[in-house]
């Protein structure tokens, strides 16, 4: 393998959905989160984007997320979700998340190092936001919920009508 031959390292595990619009975003904290939400998506027949807590990519890192929205979509293939990682200012977590082929990223650092990421993002198929996008539901008080508990709260949100 050459230089600049592919490694199979590329491969893009959100390459599916970057965003889905009008879908609800629903900020995840956890795997039981992300299957909560993506069965409730599902069971309406629904789209959904999942995003993670402000700046989990540094926190957390963008493998974190990378393998919690894998396992998810895993558990519940029928559910329509598109997911979003947000690394707040930090442009070495948002690099991270590129890298790794996460397709949709929030950067809020300097606008100069936001641009580049951004054309950088857009030539591996992927997104960068400047601004999160507005979440219908914070998951994250219901840290411990049963999975019952989590699907049911992200269930009234599409009776409601504010998804």
């Amino acid at each position: 393998m050459g230089l600049f031959e592919p490694h199979g390292r590329s491969r893009r595990p959100f390459r599916r959905a970057a965003l889905i619009a009008d879908a609800p975003v629903v900020i995840v904290h956890s795997l039981a989160h992300a299957v909560a939400a993506l069965n409730a998506a599902a069971a309406t027949g629904q789209p959904i984007t999942l995003l993670s807590a402000p700046d989990a990519g540094i926190y957390a890192g963008s493998g974190w997320f990378a393998a919690l929205i894998a396992a998810a979509r895993a558990a519940v293939p029928s559910a329509e979700c598109s997911a979003i990682l947000d690394c707040g200012d930090d442009a070495g977590a948002a690099q991270a998340a590129i890298r790794i082929g996460i397709g949709a990223i929030v950067f809020t650092g300097r606008p100069d190092v936001a641009a580049r990421l951004g054309d950088i993002a857009e030539q591996r198929g992927g997104r960068l936001l400047t601004v999160g996008p507005v979440a219908s539901l914070d998951l994250g008080g219901d840290f411990f919920g049963s999975p019952a508990a989590l699907q049911q709260r992200v269930a009234d949100l599409y009776r409601s009508g504010t998804a």
